[in-house]
């Protein structure tokens, strides 16, 4: 009824993360990234899990994140001395569709990746291969979605392997196209499809995948440069993550875009199935931001980590 509609407050405890690197602990420094803090996050409530998409908004204060079966995540994030210490005011809603109804009902609800950008929200909806954008600065949670038309090729992904990854480009030539890779649309490490959406030059591009990793997320540095997070998991073996980065004048139709990496993690370090990739300003510097999909498992975790690019 009307009160699914609606957001609701939802309790969330924070564990902090003290080191990346548990064997290691007085290590800050990853390559270039230097850990600055995270979070183990945990909630009774039901809806609580499952997140693949993250942005931070106004300098970092504010997060909001999606769960992949169709609800938003809002919350305001305290920090100490440049580390992040909890979620305050945590709210979730149901993301709604253009007519008002929420995602959960209408089966549009493998909703995996999110950016939001000149107010403007967009996530990626994978089983069905469709982008939906929402008027977030106008009207937030309640926005109903907006369909953005996607190229034919994306409709012929497999169905559990679709559009991962979204972001808009800030600066340079393509500045304000959207930018939307698939997790992997062919075997193991075949490049996957990618493609530009609006701006000056749209079409489709393709991503190298190495070792196994499927993308995850993207998200744009001011420069223009995108970072790629990558996921490696397999149950019972364990997870990994990595981080590439591409430069802003390798992204064009036709192109196969590849780049090295920022950061390698896996079991050593403290890393769950790490989804979700943003890029905030704090006051100058640049911040990464991800989050991990505990699947809603209780072998899972909902990992916050927070890492300053030098």
């Amino acid at each position: 009824g009307a009160a699914e509609q609606t957001r609701f407050p939802i309790p969330v405890s924070a564990r902090p993360v003290a080191a990346f690197e548990p064997r290691n602990p007085e290590r800050r420094s990853f390559g270039v990234l230097q850990f600055r803090g995270g979070l183990v996050l945990s909630s009774g409530h039901p809806r609580f899990g499952g997140f693949s998409g993250l942005a931070r908004l106004n300098g970092g204060r504010d997060l909001v994140a999606l769960t992949d079966r169709g609800y938003w995540l809002t919350a305001r994030v305290s920090s100490r001395d440049g580390r992040p210490t909890g979620l305050e005011d945590a709210e979730m809603a149901a993301i709604l569709g253009a007519s008002g109804r929420p995602f959960p009902r209408s089966g549009l609800f493998d909703t995996e990746s999110l950016c939001i950008a000149d107010g403007v929200a967009y996530v990626g909806i994978e089983r069905k291969h469709e982008i939906a954008r929402f008027d977030w600065a106008g009207q937030g949670v309640e926005a109903r979605a907006r369909a953005v038309p996607v190229p034919r090729e994306f409709k012929r992904l497999p169905r559990n392997r679709g559009l991962e990854a979204l972001g808009v480009v800030p600066s340079g030539p393509l500045r304000g196209a959207l930018v939307a890779i698939a997790e992997r649309s062919g075997k193991e490490d075949e490049p996957t499809l990618g493609a530009i959406l609006g701006g000056p030059q749209p079409g489709l591009f393709s991503v190298a995948r190495h070792d196994g990793y499927d993308i995850t997320d993207l998200a744009f540095l001011p420069s223009g440069d995108m970072l790629l997070l990558e996921r490696w998991y397999q149950p019972l073996r364990g997870v990994g993550m990595r981080i590439r980065r591409i430069g802003a004048r390798d992204i064009r139709p036709g192109a196969l875009l590849d780049g090295p990496r920022l950061i390698e993690a896996d079991l050593g370090h403290e890393i769950d199935n790490m989804e979700g990739l943003s890029v905030h300003l704090d006051q100058g510097r640049t911040v990464l931001t991800l989050i991990s999909d505990d699947n809603f498992s209780f072998l899972q975790r909902t990992v916050l980590l927070e890492f300053e690019l030098a």
